[in-house]
């Protein structure tokens, strides 16, 4: 029997955002992944890309992972959005010499995770390993694993993902519904530089994003892909030539990157939004996709994880220097009201910009234009938008303004 502070189901970003915070602070943690870690590292297990919003960069570097980034990310130094080709539009752009946020390969900031992870004296990694069994109770919880040994803590966080099983057993309500899109994601290549400049441009039958990247190691200006087509079409889309699906991406962004070429395969995924009733359970707290999992549009799904893991850390660590039980009920409840007003805000808000872009007609096309307009010149509302792109509003957990814990 192996006991720890806390046990993590899920080796994803958000599960080892966690398990860092959590040993920084002195917690020990037992992490448990079915998966295999080179495989989760390898480009072609996941080649999306995330945009990493300036407040989790800062709690990336307090908790010592950006020490073991492979790689340097892009800053992000404007983001622009525009209703399709049409002139106008909105651009954001930080007030000071901070990025926006900063564009990362997912398996950069996979590879990141684990090492900082292997590195840390209070986590226990136990990757291709599975729960035959799993007991919560007023005294603690018990977890069984395939290898026939058992570990116990008082706290067991869920981050196994938008399907996890151990939510499912729960009983957690969800509210939840797909969108008919599938995200397109790919990388490209550009004749002419992007400046740091994110674009957002949105079409009735789905949002056009992309997103910048650091120079190739030939030289060739590259920025990743993420299009929403409708979901019937997305096999016709996939079936395209490189050249030409190439050619329907140039015209897509009117070309203002020159002429373009593909880099890496493309993958689909389907897009969908669930939220759960409550993030907490019986000695069980669920943070990242196993809470809440939204539209891609603005980019905050990954950033939503990064701050329950701030937000739980923070309350955990607390709770134990006051020599509370990690799996106390008004705890996990401080957890609950801290992050429950803030993950149901963005995953409105993102849902009502698919459904708002996603109405036809030039009428319709003027009107978001106009909008958009007022907003540019409206300081305050912008500030404000801004803030939120940045993950810097509202009560923020230590870690996402920089500090320890």
């Amino acid at each position: 029997m192996e006991q720890s502070d806390v046990i993590i189901l899920g080796a994803g970003l958000v599960g080892l955002a966690l398990a860092a915070a959590l040993d920084g602070s002195g917690l020990s943690v037992i992490v448990v992944d079915p998966g295999d870690p080179e495989q989760r590292t390898a480009a072609a297990f996941d080649g999306r890309t995330t945009a990493v919003s300036s407040s989790s960069m800062r709690m990336l570097e307090a908790t010592g992972v950006l020490d073991h980034l492979p790689e340097p990310g892009c800053p992000i130094m404007a983001i622009r959005v525009a209703d399709g080709l049409e002139p106008g539009g909105l651009t954001f752009e930080p007030e000071d010499d901070e990025p926006l946020g900063v564009m990362h390969e997912n398996r950069h900031l996979r590879a990141a995770l684990r090492a900082r992870a292997e590195a840390g004296r209070n986590i226990r990694l136990l990757w291709k390993s599975s729960h035959t069994t799993l007991v919560r109770t007023e005294q603690g919880v018990r977890v069984h694993l395939d290898d026939g040994r058992e570990r116990r803590a008082p706290l067991l966080v869920v981050a196994e993902g938008r399907n996890s099983p151990t939510r499912e057993a729960a009983g957690i309500r969800m509210a939840r519904w797909k969108y008919d899109h599938a995200a397109i994601v790919s990388t490209l290549a550009h004749e002419r530089p992007h400046e740091q400049v994110a674009y957002e441009i949105f079409y009735p039958s789905g949002p056009f994003a992309l997103l910048p990247m650091n120079d190739g190691p030939d030289g060739r200006h590259r920025s990743a892909i993420v299009w929403s087509v409708p979901q019937g079409d997305a096999a016709g889309w996939t079936s395209l030539s490189d050249q030409d699906f190439a050619a329907e991406a140039q015209g897509a962004m009117g070309g203002f990157l020159g002429k373009i070429e593909m880099l890496a395969p493309r993958s689909t995924y389907p897009l969908g939004f669930h939220h759960a009733a409550r993030i907490t359970d019986t000695r069980m707290a669920l943070i990242g996709d196993a809470a809440h999992a939204i539209h891609p549009i603005a980019g905050q799904g990954v950033n939503l994880g990064f701050r329950d893991a701030a937000a739980l850390a923070q309350v955990l660590v607390e709770g134990a220097r006051l020599g509370l039980d990690l799996g106390d009920a008004q705890l996990l409840e401080r957890y609950q009201r801290w992050r429950s007003l803030d993950t149901l805000m963005v995953a409105m808000s993102t849902d009502s910009l698919t459904r708002i872009y996603g109405v036809p007609g030039s009428l319709a096309s003027r009107v978001r234009r106009f909008g958009m307009g007022v907003v540019d010149r409206l300081t305050p509302l912008k500030a404000l938008l801004n803030a939120e792109a940045r993950g810097t509003s509202g009560d923020l957990p230590l870690l996402l303004q920089g500090m320890s814990i």
